[in-house]
């Protein structure tokens, strides 16, 4: 099945609204003009943004904890929130037993200095008992908040079953989290007193009744901020006058002339000239895909705008990057995370794909390496944050690309490549242990269904000269390297195999090259012609032709601009199981491929 981006009102939500829309003519103010045609692949069939780095930042797991506290072994986890402040980044997210909205779904957080290393979660918001025994559904739509004072506020909401956010819940809570990483305790600072609740409905007092009055005026500029607040109405409904936003999952921007644009949930949008105070309804933005996973607007450092979404209808796959120069006009669709191994845990509206993606709201802080971070989750059970890198882009300077990681950190990853890591098939740049190569990237890979991966991107061409260095530490693992095309097109394949063997795929057939040795470090090289007419290329190993001497086309491409590097056959369409796939929560022995010396050249 493939999917347009031209938006339809193929929701119910899109179709009920359309009278609304009829009475409010208002031109939209929120435009998408790329026209590419986007795949039902887990990439979409797009070109990724150069240099981002997707890293897992929670692995649901059943039966070993993941949690300083070992009971909660949850698999739904989603809805995450981020923040950077003092010189860490902090992730919140909900975490419930198996489905969406069962009890006692709470919220976890998770710090990190970098962005690649995560603390063990801890809960942030405990579920409570209400007054039917049953316990509260922790929801959110917004977390954090840097307060004047620099003081990190976070907020929740208390919810009931079976609907968190039809307005019936209980109230919002509110606390503090402290530079040592303590926490203070817990407050309410709205209650829906419209459904019923009082100030017994919750086992906490009233945010005004705290002893300390600066943190007391802190919840004050957070009731202020109405730009800020906005996202609260979905889960309030509350008719006491303080709303006047009423769309679901709101993600603002301010644009150049200092006026507020949002974005909400099925591709509804609308401004503000007020900081949020009151709101101009603009009905669906134009040429958006109507999806009910959330978008998401930023300002980036280069002083551009970004929209971040699932660039489909009602898919929640790929997670896409548009940018625009005046925050209305989004173009240069580009995949953000586009790797989608299976659903471990099914659940009750568990959807597939990398969604409900939000990044650092304004005033909530800015990572000092200048790119836009963005949080989401897969499946709706791993939690995930990915660095953009600033200005965003799908293409790279066309000249020679020479890379041997001597220059990068220990630990950290390379720029200019695209990584995806897992917990538990983690990449990093290390130390080759070997006094002529010196530091090398390492694919690490101990999860029995996720794959590492490293992408170099190279200025698009039909003629190239490949050249690069893979040391296998094992022979019992696989890991494959594919020359790709602008659309993920698979020009040429080569692998090493589980059975100790190398393999060339020619024409989509596997060709056995012989036994490799672990711990031997191999050198490739791939030379295919730029003759357009040529359509497969000549493969050395340490020198030597390969069986066959050339390999390709395995997928018809005129071009290629991508090498891949990965520790596993691609995920390339989500899967659902329908029921817990057999060992997902028990590390398999790890493997390991350092990568190094990569040369690519293009051939005019």
């Amino acid at each position: 099945m493939k999917s347009t981006l031209r938006a339809l009102p193929l929701s119910a939500f899109a179709l009920a609204t359309t009278a609304l829309l009829a009475a409010d003519p208002a031109a939209p103010e929120l435009v998408l003009t790329d026209t590419q045609r986007v795949e039902s692949t887990a990439d979409g069939a797009l070109r990724p943004a150069v240099g981002v780095h997707n890293i897992q930042v929670v692995r649901a797991n059943r039966t070993t904890a993941q949690h300083t506290d070992p009971s909660i072994n949850h698999t739904y986890l989603h809805a995450p929130m981020l923040a950077y402040w003092r010189g860490q980044f902090y992730v919140d997210y909900l975490s419930g037993p198996v489905n969406e909205h069962d009890h006692n779904t709470v919220t976890n957080y998770a710090t990190s200095p970098d962005g690649l290393t995560w603390s063990t979660p801890k809960t942030l918001f405990p579920a409570i008992k209400l007054a039917d025994g049953t316990l509260s559904l922790m929801h959110q739509r917004a977390s954090f908040y840097v307060a004047p004072g620099d003081r990190l506020l976070a907020t929740g909401f208390h919810g009931q079953y079976p609907s968190p956010n039809d307005g019936t819940g209980i109230g919002r809570v509110i606390r503090e989290i402290k530079a040592d990483g303590s926490l203070g305790p817990i407050y309410v600072i709205r209650l829906n007193r419209h459904a019923g609740h009082t100030e017994k409905s919750l086992p906490y007092p009233l945010y005004t009744a705290a002893p300390d009055k600066s943190f007391v005026a802190a919840c004050d500029a957070l009731l202020a901020d109405r730009r800020y607040t906005s996202q609260w109405w979905e889960e309030e409904k509350s008719d006491d006058g303080y709303f006047n936003l009423t769309l679901k999952a709101v993600s603002t921007v301010r644009r150049p002339d200092g006026s507020l644009l949002a974005i909400a949930k099925d591709a509804q949008h609308a401004s503000s000239t007020d900081e949020g105070k009151t709101w101009k309804r603009l009905g669906f933005a134009e040429n958006l895909p109507v999806n009910s996973s959330k978008y998401w607007l930023d300002k980036t450092t280069d002083g551009r705008f970004a929209l971040v979404f699932n660039p489909t209808s009602r898919l929640r796959f790929p997670l896409a990057i548009a940018t625009s120069t005046d925050a209305k006009n989004f173009g240069d669709l580009l995949t953000i995370h586009g790797d989608l191994p299976p659903q471990r845990f099914p659940g009750k509206f568990k959807n597939l794909g990398a969604q409900y993606v939000r990044g650092i709201s304004e005033g909530n802080g800015t990572p000092p390496d200048g790119g836009l971070w963005l949080t989401y989750s897969t499946h709706k059970e791993d939690i995930w944050v990915s660095r953009v890198p600033v200005p965003v882009t799908g293409t790279v300077p066309d000249k020679p690309i020479q890379d041997n990681f001597d220059a990068t950190a220990l630990n950290t990853l390379p720029a200019n490549w695209n990584i995806y890591s897992p917990a538990w098939a983690p990449v990093r740049v290390t130390d080759s242990g070997d006094a002529t190569q010196r530091r090398s990237l390492e694919l690490r890979d101990e999860d029995p269904y996720e794959y590492a991966r490293a992408v170099r991107v190279f200025p698009a061409t039909h003629g190239v000269k490949i050249e690069f260095k893979v040391l296998p530490r094992q022979s019992t693992a696989r890991l494959e390297i594919d020359i790709l095309g602008p659309r993920g097109e698979r020009q040429s394949s080569f692998a090493f195999g589980t059975d100790g063997h190398l393999w060339l795929n020619h024409e989509g057939i596997w060709t056995d090259n012989g036994p490799y040795s672990a711990g031997q470090w191999f050198t490739f090289s791939y030379a295919l012609p730029p003759n357009p007419k040529s359509d497969r290329g000549t493969w050395l190993i340490n020198g030597k032709p390969t069986t066959p001497p050339a390999g390709g086309p395995i997928e018809l491409t005129a071009t290629i601009e991508r090498l891949s590097f990965r520790t596993g056959p691609l995920a390339d369409r989500p899967e659902g199981r329908g029921k817990d796939i057999p060992d997902a929560d028990e590390k398999v022995p790890a493997a390991s491929f350092l990568i190094d010396d990569v040369a690519i050249t293009p051939v005019r």
